[in-house]
């Protein structure tokens, strides 16, 4: 009787190393996943950087533009007040 929980025990010592060793692996393959998925948000940080950089730029570059248009549109209703007296009161809010 004896040697039988002997055997019960190793037994039960033997099912803990295989469950561990299993632990261990879906540890491993957990690890391995979560490094793939940081990589990849790494890779898709420095992609959304580059693109804010190119849209920063893009809206810079379109509010000079917007700039300049303002100006010339000021230009031309000034010159036109100076042909147009009236014209020019009715800008004014006159």
């Amino acid at each position: 009787m004896n040697g039988l929980a002997g055997m019960d025990k190793f037994s039960h010592l033997e099912d803990k190393i295989y469950l561990t060793i299993e632990f261990a692996k879906k540890m491993r393959e957990e690890k391995e996943r979560l490094e793939d998925e940081m990589l990849s948000i790494r890779r898709e940080t420095v992609e959304l950087s580059e693109e804010k950089g190119r849209l920063e730029e893009k809206i810079q570059d379109l509010m000079s533009e917007r700039d300049a248009i303002q100006l010339k549109i000021e230009a031309m209703l000034d010159a036109i007040t100076v042909i147009e007296p009236e014209v020019s009161e009715v800008l004014r809010g006159g």
